[in-house]
């Protein structure tokens, strides 16, 4: 089930209506921000708005209604959403879609709890996954066709993929392409192998700031391998934070210190090329604070 949440404002000046929302909604990217137009969830004086220039007069009263799953006390953050397609900011610990062991406590579950409050008969389809405890940006599509098209075309479609991830220790070159060949094990466990029994693995890396213990990377993949980041950093001779699967021995943040921060799309629909970008988390940031 969920809930329904409004926000209000009263207008006290004149002003566009998106960038009233840009300076009075401060835990919402924009790309954020401009959804709740776009999916009408912004009503002025009752009225559903969704142009971005609407002229906001003194005494006009906004209401962004938002939702709010109960059941799993937490709020679905939505990136972007259109009729064919749906963006959002996975948490740490959810899984992307049900296991044999877990069907409900999902991203896919929730998404599409959400797209049903106005037609039971609504759908969505995942096209990529995260893991469970890596956080960030995910998409679904509204319809089968749409999945396919991007999973037939994702090398010519996807133009970015980049992750922020804290690594242990500081001795790390300032950058670097790390490529291998990957193969998964009947422990479920991904590890490098040759050529002939691996499918190819290949990412780019980029210091950003390090301190005495831990080292933050700006990450890029021009493959998408399961594990890919874990696995390539054990490869080096470090490990991701809270990941003893790949070696890790410390976990300073409680999470895996992995998040997908930008994903860098063409639209098969409209054929613009859409980018999304999420903020570092800010527990990740609290790891390099004196």
């Amino acid at each position: 089930m969920s809930k329904q949440i409004n926000l209000e404002f009263k207008i006290e000046q004149e002003a566009l209506l998106l960038e009233f929302l840009y300076q009075n909604i401060k835990d919402k990217s924009k790309n954020n921000i401009k959804s709740l137009l776009s999916k009408k969830n912004t009503y002025v004086n009752g009225k559903n708005i969704t142009k971005f220039d609407y002229q906001l007069k003194k005494g006009d009263l906004v209401e962004i209604k938002l939702f709010r799953i109960d059941n799993e006390k937490t709020k679905i953050d939505i990136l972007y959403e259109d009729d064919g397609i749906i963006v959002v900011n996975k948490p740490s610990g959810l899984l992307s879609i049900s296991t044999l062991k877990e069907k409900e406590k999902t991203m896919y579950h929730l998404v599409s709890d959400y797209i049903k409050k106005n037609n039971p008969k609504n759908r969505i389809f995942i096209v990529h996954r995260l893991d469970k405890d890596t956080s960030g940006i995910i998409m679904f599509c509204k319809s089968e066709k749409l999945k396919n098209i991007f999973q037939d075309n994702w090398d010519s479609l996807v133009k970015t993929r980049e992750y922020i991830a804290i690594v242990e220790g500081n001795d790390i070159k300032e950058s670097g392409t790390i490529k291998t060949f990957l193969k998964e094990n009947s422990r479920m466990l991904v590890y490098a192998t040759n050529k002939e029994e691996g499918k190819e693995a290949i990412t780019h890396y980029k210091k950003i700031k390090q301190n005495e213990k831990y080292t933050m990377l700006e990450v890029k993949l021009d493959t998408g391998r399961k594990n890919q980041i874990r696995v390539h950093m054990n490869t080096i001779g470090t490990s991701v934070i809270g990941d003893p699967k790949y070696g890790s021995t410390t976990n300073p943040i409680k999470r895996l210190g992995l998040h997908a921060n930008v994903l860098e799309f063409i639209h098969p629909i409209t054929k613009k090329v859409m980018r999304f970008e999420t903020q570092v988390p800010e527990e990740f940031n609290r790891v390099f604070k004196k």
